[in-house]
C-alpha cells in the first residue's frame, strides 16, 4: 500500500510538471539560482546565465557584461558563506521562452546572521536548449519602508 501511495504521488507530480507553463518554469529556475547561490558553487551559478547575459548587482556601479564578467562579479562566493533568501517572486509570460522574474530577497552571510542586505531584483529567463537561463539580471537595494 505504501508503494502504491509514493508511486501514485509521483505520477502526481509528473503531471503537475508537464502542465506548469513559462512563468511557473521560470519562476522554479529563479529557485534553484537561489539554491546555487547558497551551495557558493561560483561555476555552477554561472551557468544560469547565457553567455551574452548583462548583470546589474547590488551594489554595482558598472553593467556586468557575459560570463567572464559575471564570474567575476560573483567571486565573493569562494569564501564559502554567502546566502540568499527569496521573500516573493512574481513570474509573468512574455511568450513561451521569455519571462521576467522580479521580486524581493535578501543576502546574507551563514555566520553573521546580523548582516542581511535587502534587495529587489528583476530577471529576464529565456529557453534556450530546453533549458531556462538568466539573459538579464538586475538587483539594486531595497529602500526603507515608508514612514
Amino acid at each position: 500500500m505504501r508503494t502504491m501511495c509514493f508511486a501514485l504521488f509521483g505520477m502526481l507530480l509528473t503531471i503537475a510538471h508537464a502542465f506548469a507553463g513559462p512563468a511557473e518554469e521560470a519562476g522554479a529556475a529563479v529557485e534553484h539560482w537561489s539554491a546555487v547561490y547558497n551551495s557558493n558553487d561560483r561555476d555552477a551559478l554561472v551557468k544560469l546565465y547565457t553567455a551574452d547575459a548583462i548583470l546589474f548587482g547590488t551594489n554595482s556601479t558598472i553593467a556586468i557584461h557575459g560570463t567572464d564578467g559575471i564570474r567575476n562579479y560573483f567571486a565573493a562566493l569562494n569564501n564559502g558563506d554567502r546566502t540568499n533568501t527569496i521573500l516573493e517572486k512574481t513570474a509573468m509570460a512574455i511568450s513561451d521562452n521569455a519571462v521576467v522574474v522580479a521580486g524581493f530577497y535578501d543576502f546574507g552571510r551563514k555566520n553573521d546572521s546580523n548582516r542581511v542586505i535587502p534587495a529587489r531584483f528583476t530577471m529576464v529567463l529565456v529557453k534556450r536548449d530546453g533549458q531556462w537561463l538568466i539573459l538579464h539580471h538586475h538587483s539594486s537595494p531595497r529602500g526603507a519602508a515608508p514612514q
